[in-house]
C-alpha cells in the first residue's frame, strides 16, 4: 500500500506548501503596499494581522456560488479549474534544493514555459462562459497581451540557459556556485535580468500592465461574473503563476538555493530569493501609473521583443566566444 502511495507523496507535499505559502504571499502584498503609502494595512484579524489570509479563506467559502442566468455553464464551472492546473503544475519540475522536487526534468525549463502559458485557455474560458461583455472583453485583452509578452519572457529566460548550457533547472543552479550569479554576469546579465522582471510583471497582468481589469472601465475583468470559492480559485492561480515565475526568477538569476550557511538552509534560501523577486515585482505594481493598450502592445512587439531576441543571439556568440558559465 505505501509503494503505491510513494509517487504521491512528494507532490501532495509540494502543493499544499504552494497553498500555504500563496495564502500568506497576499498578507506579504498587502503589508508591503501598504508600509509603501503610508497606510498599516491589515492589522486586526491575529497579532498584528497575522491570521488576516485564514479570515479571508474561511469568508469566500461561506460566500453563495452565484451563476449568471446566461452563463454558459459548463465553461463557467470549468474555467477556474482549467486556470489554476496549470499555475499549480509549474512547480513540479522547480528544485527547491538539491534532490529537494517532484521531477528535475532535463528539459525543466521548457516545461515550466510551455505549463505556464495554458492558464490562458482557462482565463479566456472564464471571460467567454461568463457571458459578460465586460468579463469578454477583459479576456481578449489579456490574451493579447500574455501572448505578446510570452515571446520576450522566454527570450529572458533562455539567456541563463544558455550561460549554463543546460535546459536542466538542477543544472543551472549548479552553474552558479560559489556565488556566480548570472545576474552578475557582465551587462548580458543585468539586461537579461530586467527584461524578465518587465515581462514578469506584464505577463501577470499587474499595474502598470492591468489593462484586463481597469477598475474605472473593467472592474474585475474576467473575474466580474464568480464568487465564492471559484473566484478564490482564480485569485490562487495567479498567485500560484506569479510565485512560481519568482521562484524561476531566482533559479535563474540569483543562484537558487546558494548561500551562506549549513545544507539544510538551502530551501530557506531559495524561499528567501523567490519572495525578494516576487517584492520587486509588487514594487513595480505599487509605483507606476497604468499605461495604454497600444503603449503596452508597443513595448512588448517594437522593443522588449527585438530587445530580448539579440540579446539572446549576443549570448550565444560570447558562450561560443568564452564557454559558458561566467
Amino acid at each position: 500500500m505505501m509503494e503505491a502511495l510513494t509517487p504521491f507523496i512528494a507532490p501532495f507535499i509540494v502543493m499544499n506548501a504552494v497553498l500555504g505559502i500563496v495564502t500568506y504571499v497576499t498578507l506579504l502584498e498587502r503589508k508591503f503596499a501598504a508600509r509603501m503609502q503610508s497606510r498599516i494595512g491589515p492589522y486586526r484579524v491575529g497579532p498584528h494581522g497575522l491570521l488576516q489570509p485564514i479570515a479571508d479563506a474561511i469568508k469566500l467559502m461561506m460566500k453563495e456560488d452565484v451563476v449568471p442566468t446566461a452563463a454558459d455553464r459548463p465553461i463557467y464551472n470549468l474555467a477556474p479549474i482549467v486556470f489554476v492546473l496549470p499555475c499549480m503544475f509549474i512547480f513540479a519540475t522547480i528544485p527547491f534544493a538539491p534532490g529537494l522536487g517532484v521531477a528535475d526534468l532535463n528539459i525543466g525549463v521548457l516545461f515550466f514555459l510551455a505549463v505556464s502559458s495554458m492558464e490562458i485557455v482557462g482565463l479566456f474560458m472564464a471571460g467567454w462562459g461568463s457571458n459578460n461583455k465586460y468579463a469578454l472583453l477583459s479576456a481578449m485583452r489579456a490574451v493579447n497581451q500574455v501572448i505578446s509578452y510570452d515571446l520576450p519572457f522566454i527570450f529572458a529566460a533562455l539567456t541563463p540557459v544558455l550561460l549554463a548550457g543546460s535546459l536542466k533547472l538542477s543544472d543551472i543552479a549548479a552553474a552558479q556556485a560559489g556565488g556566480a550569479w548570472f545576474i552578475f554576469y557582465p551587462v548580458i546579465g543585468q539586461l537579461a535580468f530586467i527584461a524578465f522582471i518587465v515581462s514578469t510583471v506584464a505577463a501577470e497582468n499587474r499595474a502598470p500592465f492591468d489593462i484586463l481589469e481597469a477598475e474605472s472601465e473593467l472592474v474585475a475583468g474576467f473575474r466580474v461574473e464568480y464568487s465564492g470559492m471559484k473566484f478564490a480559485l482564480i485569485q490562487l492561480g495567479e498567485y500560484a503563476h506569479i510565485i512560481g515565475s519568482s521562484f524561476l526568477g531566482a533559479l535563474l538569476f540569483l543562484g537558487a538555493w546558494a548561500g551562506p550557511g549549513p545544507e539544510w538552509l538551502d530551501p530557506i534560501w531559495f524561499l528567501t530569493k523567490a519572495m525578494f523577486m516576487f517584492l520587486v515585482v509588487t514594487w513595480v505594481r505599487w509605483s507606476f501609473v497604468r499605461i495604454r493598450v497600444d503603449q503596452i502592445l508597443a513595448l512588448s512587439w517594437k522593443a522588449l521583443l527585438p530587445f530580448t531576441l539579440l540579446l539572446l543571439i549576443a549570448t550565444a556568440i560570447v558562450v561560443v566566444w568564452r564557454g559558458p558559465g561566467v
